[in-house]
């Protein structure tokens, strides 16, 4: 099996299915290591990909007033236990453009690999971008994965974010996304994570609404097992009237696991706002004395709770 059959075979994980690759109307891309092994584009979307040594490069364009109807498809990984990987991506949504983008990221048995995004996303005036970012690791752990990003939202501009990691052990997971968002703009920001073993997560998250009437929401939902560590950091600054910002982490801890949650916020206009909550504690009891009265083992009943807040 090649290494772009090894990837392909896997997206059913991450919320895909491998016919999307054959389908003219949808563009995708296919990472393996540093190796460019499938690529199409659409009308109104310009890919410039390249291959180097030591990373893929490239850029992204939507061209102004282009809405795609279907998703674009990002797919890489690595299908050996050890590698690196390497994108660093500039993505331009222009004005009054729109796409969705689905990121698969698959790692199904890597044991020391590593694998850092670095991203520059640019929303114009009025355009609109959902960025879904799906991972998919094996049991091993070992991995060191680093996705950055710089975002910047346009007048009147909508950027939507869901990274999850449900499945399997990441090993090392650090993550540092910084957005900035213009006026009457909207960014929401939404994270899910599982962390198993001894997984070690850091998330810091930042919005900085600099225009007037700018939006913002900073969503988290961390579950740890066994003797995970997490350490999750939500920043929403304000600078303009009528700015609204929203920070709201929760994190549940399970066995030995331990976790932190350090929401920030600055206001630096008398006519803005800017709100916090951050919960950290166990499985609800309660629930879980509901769920095992009708008929649910206390591994099924854990299972179900947990599921819910990862949903």
């Amino acid at each position: 099996m090649t290494e772009r059959d090894t990837l392909i075979r896997l997206l059913p994980l991450v919320g895909a299915e491998p016919e999307i690759l054959n389908d003219e109307r949808i563009a995708h891309v296919v990472g393996h290591g540093h190796r460019i092994v499938s690529r199409r584009s659409v009308p109104g979307l310009d890919l410039d990909l390249e291959e180097t040594p030591d990373a893929i490069v490239g850029r992204m364009t939507v061209r102004a007033g282009i809405r795609l109807e279907q998703p674009v498809h990002l797919c890489f990984g690595l299908a050996h236990p050890t590698g690196r990987q390497n994108i660093r991506l500039d993505l331009a949504v222009e004005e009054q453009a729109a796409v969705s983008v689905l990121s698969h990221c698959l790692f199904p048995v890597a044991q020391a690999a590593q694998h850092r995004m670095r991203a520059t996303v640019h929303l114009g005036p009025g355009a609109s971008l959902i960025y879904s970012e799906g991972h998919y690791h094996g049991p091993h752990g070992g991995m060191q994965v680093v996705p950055q990003a710089s975002i910047t939202v346009g007048q009147g501009a909508r950027y939507r974010s869901d990274f999850s990691l449900l499945s399997g052990s990441v090993g090392e997971l650090t993550i540092d996304y910084a957005v900035e968002v213009e006026e009457d703009g909207v960014a929401e920001l939404t994270a899910k994570l599982f962390g198993h073993g001894t997984d070690r997560i850091t998330l810091k998250e930042a919005v900085v609404l600099k225009g007037r009437r700018s939006r913002g929401l900073i969503k988290t939902r961390v579950v740890l097992a066994d003797e995970a560590r997490a350490e999750i950091t939500g920043v929403t600054e304000a600078h303009e009237r009528g700015a609204r910002g929203h920070v709201d982490c929760l994190e549940i801890v399970q066995g030995r696991a331990q976790a932190s949650a350090i929401p920030i916020v600055r206001v630096c206009h008398p006519e803005a706002k800017v709100t916090h909550e951050a919960a950290i504690g166990s499985v609800d009891k309660k629930g879980l004395e509901t769920l095992m009265a009708r008929g649910l083992a206390p591994e099924q009943a854990i299972e179900l709770i947990v599921s819910g807040i990862l949903r």
